[in-house]
């Protein structure tokens, strides 16, 4: 799926049920997208806490890793040692942390009412969902787009019978875009920014 499936209609009725001050920033749209990623405790979204956020902006065919947000959220619970593995992020490093709702406020004032980028995004909207419903009242009004969805598209135009592999490192290799560390936000927020970019200068950008 590249782009969430609501009509213009279903978009204002989720800005207007919008208390002050979330309406007017989710309204603010200057035709940019927002790169998004979070590292969590759990790939199943009931039980997945926000270890931190990460967005960045891209207008027209440039990456504004200038212009970029992270927030480093202190958890209700300790990371286990699994989670410590994964993200490398260990007890000690959420003592500098945001509290969720503030890094949450933080992270909307940032995307304004731009569309979202990402990678499997899906997940990454519902967890934001969960935690955002409470303060919003309705989900996030915001356009989606799926990376993984373009990049189907322009493999499956040159090989329409072939197997489509839409694994992050195929992906990475195949689209020839530098490979950094993962399980970082802030690093898999501009990996999947660079695989629009080089997807949009194939002809396949939303």
């Amino acid at each position: 799926m590249r782009a969430n499936p609501w009509p213009a209609w279903q978009r204002l009725w989720r800005l207007r049920r919008l208390p002050a001050p979330y309406q007017g920033w989710l309204s603010e749209d200057d035709g940019a997208l927002v790169s998004i990623d979070c590292e969590t405790t759990s790939l199943k979204v009931k039980e997945a806490e926000i270890l931190s956020i990460a967005a960045v902006r891209i207008e027209g065919n440039r990456l504004r890793t200038r212009d970029a947000f992270y927030a480093l959220i202190k958890p209700q619970r300790a990371p286990d040692r699994q989670n410590v593995q994964v993200h490398g992020l260990r007890p000690r490093d959420f003592s500098q942390g945001l509290p969720l709702q503030q890094a949450l406020q933080d992270f909307l004032r940032f995307i304004g009412g731009r569309a979202l980028l990402g990678y499997y995004l899906q997940y990454d909207v519902a967890v934001l969902n969960k935690a955002l419903k409470p303060m919003l009242g309705t989900a996030l009004p915001n356009k989606q787009i799926e990376v993984s969805g373009h990049y189907y598209d322009w493999r499956f135009a040159s090989y329409p019978d072939g197997y489509i592999d839409l694994r992050w490192d195929t992906m990475i290799s195949t689209l020839g875009i530098p490979a950094l560390p993962r399980h970082d936000a802030m690093n898999d927020a501009i990996t999947a920014a660079m695989m629009y970019l080089a997807l949009q200068a194939r002809g396949h950008g939303a």
